[in-house]
This record gives C-alpha cells, sequence and structure tokens, in this order.
C-alpha cells in the first residue's frame, strides 16, 4: 500500500538575525513558533530558503520521534512485545492492545484478569519514548495489578519512567485535562506516581 508522506504543520515563524552568527543556522520549536536563526548578512532569499529548509527538517524530525505503534492496534501488539521481551522478560502476553477513544480520567488502562491493555487516542502523537512508557506501564499491570513496591521495580526498568510521567503530567495540565495518572489511579502507593 502507498502511504502520502505526511505535509509540515503550518507554524508562526520568526527569524532571528545576529551579527555574531557567521555561518551556521538553526531552529527550534517555541510552542506553536518556529524560531530560526541565521547570520546577519544573509540575503532575504537565502532567508526563504533557509526557513524552508528548517521546517522541513523539523518535520522530518518530529516524524521520526512518533512511535510507529501509533498506526493500528496491530502495531501496538507488535510494540507490546517487543517491550515485554525487553523489559519484562517476555512474561506479560496481552490478548488484546488497542486503542479507544479518549478516556476522561486516563491515558490507558489494563484489565489483568482478561488480558487487555486501551490506550487512550489522545497518546498517538506523543513521542515513541512516553507511549513505551505508557505501554511498560500497562504490561507491568498484567504481572502486578496494583502500584506497589513490587510494581514499581518492574516497571522502573523502563530507563524512561521518570522522564515519561513528568512529560505526561505536564501534557495533563496544558491541556487542562483531570488525569492524574495512567489508569486513574490516585496516591495508592508510598510512590510520587502518575498512575
Amino acid at each position: 500500500m502507498l502511504e502520502v508522506p505526511e505535509r509540515a504543520p503550518t507554524r508562526r515563524v520568526e527569524v532571528r538575525r545576529s551579527k555574531r552568527r557567521t555561518r551556521t543556522v538553526s531552529a527550534y520549536l517555541d510552542g506553536d513558533t518556529m524560531v530560526v536563526l541565521i547570520p546577519a548578512r544573509m540575503s532575504a532569499a537565502e532567508e526563504r530558503k533557509w526557513v524552508t529548509e528548517m521546517e522541513r527538517r523539523l518535520h522530518r524530525s518530529e516524524v521520526r520521534k512518533k512511535s510507529p505503534a501509533r498506526r493500528s492496534d496491530d502495531a501496538l501488539v507488535k510494540r507490546c512485545a517487543e517491550l515485554s521481551a525487553r523489559y519484562l522478560d517476555g512474561k506479560p502476553k496481552p490478548v488484546s492492545v488497542r486503542w479507544v477513544p479518549p478516556m476522561r480520567t486516563r491515558w490507558a488502562s489494563a484489565t489483568p484478569g482478561q488480558g487487555t491493555i486501551r490506550v487512550s487516542e489522545r497518546l498517538r502523537e506523543v513521542p515513541s519514548w512516553v507511549l513505551d512508557y505508557v505501554l511498560v506501564h500497562e504490561l507491568t499491570h498484567l504481572l502486578v495489578p496494583s502500584h506497589n513496591a513490587d510494581f514499581w521495580a518492574l516497571c522502573r526498568r523502563y530507563e524512561k519512567t521518570d522522564r515519561a510521567i513528568g512529560y505526561l503530567e505536564g501534557l495533563s495540565a496544558a491541556a487542562g485535562l483531570d488525569i492524574e495518572g495512567i489508569d486513574g489511579e490516585q496516591g495508592d502507593s508510598d510512590q510520587d506516581d502518575v498512575g
């Protein structure tokens, strides 16, 4: 099947010229604004060329960071198998893993007795390392249902756990969501957890 390439999002552009900058051009995102840093001596034509190029590079970088698991339920199942093998000795084997419409108070949930995992559509566009954390978190629940010390010992095998928790807390706050943690559970362990 032929895939149509994603187009770069239209965003506000701010160009900053610097006399100290002599050759290099760089860019970064500041919210919805792409800030492009260029040498002061550049012509308007060179500026346009570099703005276009930096927008292309940033877009390509953003697309690369998104998980292939965001594409389908089958891709989620495949990613769970990889993460289970890598971080949890292949022990959790979910019966089903699927994307579901945005949940009101959760990012994802697991039902250990049924071996199912549901992941909120809100997470389709997060960086791959954040989605991986959510999947490891839910896979761990298939082994340990509560957020006790055993749960966190297994879950923290994923090296970006704390970073991903912070990302999700920030995402929830920025979007004005009432999502305390991954599973919507609050404070059932001594850990300062997000689900």
